[in-house]
């Protein structure tokens, strides 16, 4: 393509998107639609579309809970939000405690992500232009799924949609665990101060061993280091995989997932692979605020990363 030529679709797209995102649209929500069914477990999604637009961009979102809780209602604040802006989201369940134990939550959230390129028309979604978003233990899953969804192929391949490719364009993650062996580390060391604090104070009640990544992965990486790696969305911050995009977010008071050892680490890898990455700060924040309503509340968390999730979407999808 000659480069005049590049040069006027690109700046075709910019203002395509700029009138999107400017515009106002009333929304719809279609709820309780199963994606897929595996194991006998019926998967289940919201959608919030955008009514009015044709072929909107879409994502799909992952809600956290540390794999072992939560649910689609999540993402009930962003999605109108979102589909008031002209972005489709389609928040999702996956199977959490021991049925979704990994790799099978993998495999479900690539299974969501076949169903909305399969139904794209139905939808009126576009199937070019799709991203994940997730917080928490769902922006483990976003990143790993949009990096690495090549790796869960073995399981579930008479699913309806299973031939269907799975890529995705970009990745909003608020929070996530980049990092399992990192986390199980942070985890460990929490437990241990803990259990130092409840000894100063004569505190003899038992308490029960709980590493969330451990209880997720099913072993601890003594035992099988080699599924801390390949879990890791870290693992596959390589320059063969970088025409993804990636905005990382978190806040600056985060003790349940470190800041640096996850979003930190993780970026710089991502910027060292050669991706376009941005990492966004919210000052004071600490853990699962992602959730909470933020329209009415414009100097809150939630409203100072959508403003900046707004403009990345613009570029990106």
């Amino acid at each position: 393509m000659p480069s005049m030529l590049r040069f006027v679709v690109a700046l075709a797209m910019m203002l395509a998107a700029g009138r999107a995102s400017g515009a106002t649209y009333e929304v719809a929500t279609q709820p309780g639609l199963v994606y897929a069914e595996h194991d006998g477990t019926r998967l289940l999604g919201d959608f919030y579309l955008p009514k009015g637009r044709a072929a909107a961009p879409v994502l799909i979102a992952m809600h956290g809970g540390a794999w072992q809780v939560g649910d689609r209602t999540f993402y009930r604040y962003w999605g109108p939000f979102l589909a008031r802006k002209g972005y489709a989201l389609f928040a999702i369940e996956y199977r959490l405690g021991k049925p979704g134990a990994y790799p099978a939550a993998g495999y479900d959230v690539k299974a969501a992500i076949q169903f909305v390129r399969a139904n794209a028309a139905k939808f009126g979604v576009d199937a070019d232009r799709i991203g994940l978003m997730g917080d928490s233990a769902g922006g483990h899953l976003a990143a790993l799924l949009a990096l690495a969804g090549d790796q869960f192929a073995t399981a579930y391949r008479d699913d309806a949609n299973a031939a269907t490719p799975a890529n995705v364009k970009a990745v909003v993650a608020f929070y996530g665990i980049f990092d399992m062996l990192a986390q199980w580390n942070h985890d460990v060391f929490a437990e241990q101060k803990q259990e130092i604090a409840a000894q100063k104070n004569h505190d003899l009640i038992p308490r029960r061993h709980y590493n969330i990544t451990e209880e997720f992965l099913g072993v601890s990486p003594i035992q099988n280091p080699r599924v801390y790696f390949q879990s890791s969305p870290i693992t596959y911050a390589t320059a063969d995989r970088n025409k993804l995009r990636f905005l990382l977010v978190h806040g600056s008071r985060d003790n349940l997932v470190d800041p640096q050892s996850q979003t930190g680490t993780f970026y710089s890898a991502l910027k060292q692979a050669g991706f376009f990455v941005q990492q966004l700060i919210i000052p004071g924040a600490g853990h699962y605020w992602a959730t909470e309503p933020f329209e009415n509340a414009p100097r809150g968390y939630g409203a100072t990363a959508a403003r900046q999730v707004l403009r990345f979407l613009a570029s990106s999808l």
